[in-house]
C-alpha cells in the first residue's frame, strides 16, 4: 500500500514538472524551464535595484554624518578665546560666522596687554594701607555709589593668607571693582558713539572706519547695525564680580595669582597654566594675562561675541528695550553654558550675588579721570 502511495507521488511530481512548475529540493530552486529561470532572475534583480534606490539617500546621509563631521572644539563656554582666535569652531553652541577674522575679536586685548604698565606686585598690607589713605572702602561705595579710580595690575600673593573671609572678599572686590567699571565705561563710550552715528543720515569717513573696526571687533560679519547694537553693551558689575569670585576662589587660585586669570579662560596653543587636576591626556591650559584688566576685557568680549551667549545678549537687549536696568541675577540665568555644571553653575553664581549683596555695585560710578568719563556719570 505504501508503495502505491509513493508511485502516485512520483506521478504527481512528473505532472507538475511537465507543466513548468518548480520543485524544491533541499532548499534549492530548480527550474524546468529556462524562460522561468530568466524571469525569476530578472524579477530578483529589479527588486534589488528598487531597494537600493530607496536606501541610497539614507546611505549618503549616514556617510555624511559619520565621515565628514566638522572638527569642533569643546568649549563649554569656558571662554576659550585663544582657540577661537585660531579660527576654529565651537561645540555645544552654534558656530561663529564663517569667514570671520576671529583674531580681530580680541585684537585690542593683545594690544592692551602689550602696553607698558606698573606690574609691581604690592603686598596685601600695602594695598590695604593704600585704600585706607585714599578713603576707599566698600561701605562708602555702597552708600555714595562712587568708587575711587585706584587701579592695580596684580593681586597680592597673600590672598590665601587672609584668614578672615570677609576681609579677603572685600579686598578682592576693592581691587577688581575699578577695573570692571573702567572696562564698562569704555563700552559705554563706544555705545554712545554708535547711537550718535545711528541718528545721523550721513556718516563721515572716520565714522565709517570706526564702524568697520567695531564690526570686526564684535564679530558682526554682515555689518548689521542692529546686531552690533545688541553686542556692544556692558556686563552687570555684580555678575562680573560673582564669576571672578567663583573662578578664582575670591582671588586665591593659582591661575589668578600666577596668570591674572579671573575667569578660567582656556588655551590649547598659547601660554598658559596647566590645571593640577587635569587628565594626563588633557592638552588645554588656563590662559595667562600680563595684567588683571586684560582678563576682564577678554571675558567681556567673550560674552558679547560668542554664539553660546546669544540668549544672554537677547535677554540683556530686552531689559534695555523695556527701560530696565541690567540685572546680574536675571542675566546669570543665561550663562549655563559657561561651565560643564550648567544649571548648577548658574545657581552658584546667583547665590554669590545674593549672599554678598553684589547688586549694590551695579549702579556704582567710577570717579572721573577725564571729561569723557565725567559725562557718563
Amino acid at each position: 500500500m505504501s508503495k502505491n502511495k509513493k508511485l502516485k507521488l512520483n506521478q504527481i511530481k512528473e505532472f507538475l514538472l511537465s507543466k513548468g512548475f518548480i520543485v524544491i529540493k533541499k532548499k534549492k530552486i530548480t527550474f524546468i524551464s529556462e524562460e522561468l529561470r530568466s524571469l525569476y532572475l530578472t524579477t530578483l534583480c529589479s527588486f534589488a535595484i528598487i531597494i537600493f534606490s530607496f536606501s541610497l539617500p539614507v546611505i549618503i546621509e549616514f556617510k555624511k554624518n559619520t565621515f565628514n563631521v566638522s572638527k569642533e572644539i569643546e568649549n563649554n563656554s569656558k571662554s576659550n578665546f585663544e582657540r577661537v582666535l585660531d579660527g576654529e569652531t565651537l561645540k555645544k553652541t552654534s558656530k561663529l560666522d564663517e569667514g570671520l577674522n576671529l583674531r580681530n575679536l580680541f585684537d585690542d586685548v593683545f594690544k592692551f596687554d602689550d602696553l607698558p604698565s606698573d606690574t609691581v606686585r604690592l603686598s596685601a598690607s600695602t594695598i590695604q594701607q593704600l585704600f585706607k589713605e585714599t578713603n576707599y572702602n566698600l561701605k562708602d561705595v555702597r552708600k555714595t555709589k562712587l568708587v575711587k579710580p585706584v587701579k592695580l595690575s596684580l593681586l597680592p600673593n597673600e590672598m590665601k593668607k587672609i584668614e578672615n573671609t570677609k576681609k579677603r572678599k572685600n579686598l578682592f572686590i576693592q581691587i577688581i571693582l575699578p577695573l570692571i567699571i573702567e572696562e564698562n565705561n569704555r563700552i559705554k563710550l563706544d555705545r554712545k558713539k554708535l547711537f550718535t552715528i545711528l541718528n545721523k543720515n550721513h556718516n563721515s569717513n572716520s565714522e565709517n572706519k570706526w564702524l568697520n573696526q567695531k564690526f570686526e571687533q564684535y564679530g558682526v560679519l554682515n555689518k548689521d547695525l542692529s546686531t552690533l547694537k545688541v553686542r556692544m553693551d556692558t556686563i552687570p558689575v555684580s555678575l562680573v564680580i560673582a564669576q571672578a569670585a567663583k573662578e578664582t576662589g575670591w582671588g586665591t587660585s593659582r591661575f589668578a595669582l600666577e596668570g591674572n586669570a579671573l575667569f578660567g579662560q582656556w588655551t590649547w596653543s598659547g601660554e598658559g597654566i596647566k590645571p593640577a587636576d587635569a587628565d594626563n591626556d588633557a592638552t588645554h591650559k588656563v590662559m595667562k594675562f600680563k595684567i588683571l584688566k586684560s582678563s576682564i576685557r577678554a571675558y567681556q568680549r567673550n560674552l558679547n561675541t560668542h554664539s553660546g551667549y546669544k540668549e544672554f545678549r537677547m535677554a540683556r537687549a530686552e531689559l534695555r528695550d523695556n527701560g530696565r536696568n541690567l540685572d546680574g541675577i536675571i542675566l546669570a540665568t543665561y550663562l549655563d553654558k559657561y561651565a560643564e555644571t550648567g544649571k548648577e553653575y548658574v545657581k552658584i553664581i546667583k547665590q554669590i550675588i545674593k549672599q554678598n549683596n553684589l547688586t549694590d555695585f551695579d549702579d556704582v560710578k567710577l570717579l572721573p579721570s577725564s571729561i569723557q568719563l565725567k559725562n557718563l556719570i
